[in-house]
């Protein structure tokens, strides 16, 4: 499947890394010195990462490392947590988002999220799970709607299993399908970036499959940062990869470099399989 931009995107209102020549690469979005904490124990600690537009980037590590709370962190998400502080700058396009001028929702819209496990809206049909998020920004226009969900449902590789019967309880639908749904739903509110937090981990290989084909195809027009603990997993689908440890990114470049010829002791031990 090629992946062209939405033909409802012009009518509708809604609106990696390192590299030895920093200027030669387009970067997306970038984090500056980036520390989380929670009640002052900090998970994440002053990590610098360039998301270069258009690719994949995996963060990989073992469980509690920081990979998600840094995610997280990528889409403000720690707003929303009363012990969190984080201190550093994330900026898409050199504007920094957590400026105290940026409003948090439409940062939001610019930064997509998808989750560890399927959270369609149960209650909902599929193209209602789609529309909720252009609804709650005001879209109204059927047709716009209409074109959307058609659009957003071919780029998670979902529309021709489902085109015939989108007033469908997303309940209904399997763990895999329902992932690619938040996949769509997410890709509905057109962001920039789209961020990953172990998609296809409570999936079987199929659907795993089906995940990491969407995900290839969606480089072509999206910048998408991905957890993961499945290490095959990164090496399939991602451009470049970043190893954090105990909230340091230790470290951070072309994936295939990463792990045919690690430059760090502790990521070579950790790519091995020595520990996990």
């Amino acid at each position: 499947m090629t992946i062209k931009p939405s033909s409802a995107k012009a009518q509708s209102d809604v609106t990696s890394t390192l590299s030895v020549s920093p200027d030669s690469k387009k970067y997306k979005m970038i984090a500056e010195d980036v520390t989380v904490s929670y009640d002052e124990i900090e998970a994440v600690k002053n990590i610098t990462m360039k998301f270069r537009e258009r690719s994949v980037t995996a963060l990989i590590g073992p469980s509690g490392c920081g990979k998600t709370t840094f995610l997280r962190c990528l889409n403000r998400m720690h707003d929303m947590t009363k012990n969190a502080t984080v201190v550093g700058k994330v900026k898409i396009d050199e504007i920094d988002l957590y400026d105290k001028s940026i409003d948090p929702i439409y940062h939001r819209r610019k930064v997509g999220m998808v989750f560890q496990k399927p959270n369609p809206f149960p209650t909902m049909s599929i193209y209602d799970n789609v529309t909720s998020g252009l609804k709650l920004n005001g879209v109204r226009d059927k047709k716009i709607l209409g074109e959307i969900v058609e659009d957003s449902l071919k780029m998670a590789y979902l529309w021709d299993e489902v085109k015939h019967d989108l007033k469908k309880p997303a309940i209904e639908l399997s763990g895999g399908q329902q992932q690619r749904l938040c996949i769509a739903r997410a890709l509905a509110i057109q962001p920039e970036v789209l961020l990953m937090d172990e998609p296809a981990s409570a999936l079987d290989p199929i659907a795993t499959q089906k995940i990491e084909e969407t995900i290839t195809e969606l480089k072509k027009e999206y910048t998408i940062i991905i957890v993961t603990h499945n290490m095959q997993q990164a090496v399939r689908v991602s451009d470049y990869t970043g190893f954090m440890y105990m909230g340091d990114l230790v470290e951070f470049g072309e994936t295939k470099k990463l792990f045919t010829d690690p430059q760090n002791e502790l990521t070579a031990k950790y790519v091995q399989g020595q520990f996990g």
